[in-house]
């Protein structure tokens, strides 16, 4: 029930108020410390030390890849393909072109809002595809509630973090300027309604703002003020 609402990022004593990452290898390790405190990590609430997963904390149980499910590997909620594929850069090199040669693109495969621990194994499995309703499929990842549709390539993720990727999703497409479809908009839509901004959603937002230099608006305002403005 509790643990259900991973509260991420709950309680750092201090935050820096840094410069945005600038890449995605800066994010990730920018991301570690920011999540070290309650080291949960976001499709299965998994409790994590360092780079291994603990799987019994949640009743994990791997479905094929048993040594990757064992690693927590940082997952962007809108993916980097869907980001890049918005682009041009992608057409004429994929990924690496984009992160080499598209600024902007980089802006958005850093953004901390963007990023969560993940399980390997489940980051592995969601791939590039696209949230969505699913019926439920027990026992796919043992107690896990995130369920992974190869055929269809759609994920639906567990209840407590729906409402997170959703607002996620508003962001990311604001602030880069990316196309949602009307089906995903609608869904996003119905989600932001149906599980509405928690006590945890606001304490990241505020603690990823003082890192990124801004908030999430879909989550609610942040207070700069709070941030420290000296590395710690």
């Amino acid at each position: 029930m509790i643990r259900c609402l991973i509260p991420l990022l709950c309680c750092l004593a201090s935050v820096s108020l840094n410069a945005a990452p600038a890449s995605f290898a800066e994010a990730k390790r920018l991301a570690w410390p920011l999540y070290a405190k309650q080291s949960t990590e976001f499709y299965c609430g998994c409790k994590y030390s360092g780079n291994r997963v603990d799987l019994r904390s949640c009743g994990y149980s791997p479905r094929k890849n048993a040594g990757r499910a064992k690693r927590i590997e940082w997952e962007h909620i809108v993916p980097a393909w869907v980001i890049g594929h918005q682009r041009q850069c992608w057409q004429q090199g994929g990924r690496k072109n984009c992160a080499a040669k598209d600024v902007q693109f980089r802006k958005a495969e850093a953004d901390l809002h963007n990023l969560v621990p993940s399980i390997g194994e489940v980051n592995g499995d969601r791939s590039n595809y696209s949230f969505a309703w699913l019926p439920q499929q027990p026992h796919q990842y043992g107690q896990c509630q995130t369920v992974v549709d190869f055929k269809a390539r759609k994920v639906m993720p567990r209840p407590a973090i729906r409402g997170m990727i959703a607002r996620t999703y508003f962001y990311m497409a604001d602030r880069y300027q990316l196309r949602l479809s009307k089906q995903d908009r609608q869904l996003y839509q119905a989600w932001d309604k149906a599980y509405p901004v928690k006590r945890w959603e606001q304490q990241r937002n505020q603690q990823v703002a003082c890192v990124m230099g801004w908030g999430n608006p879909h989550v609610g305002k942040v207070e700069m003020s709070r941030c420290a403005r000296k590395r710690t």
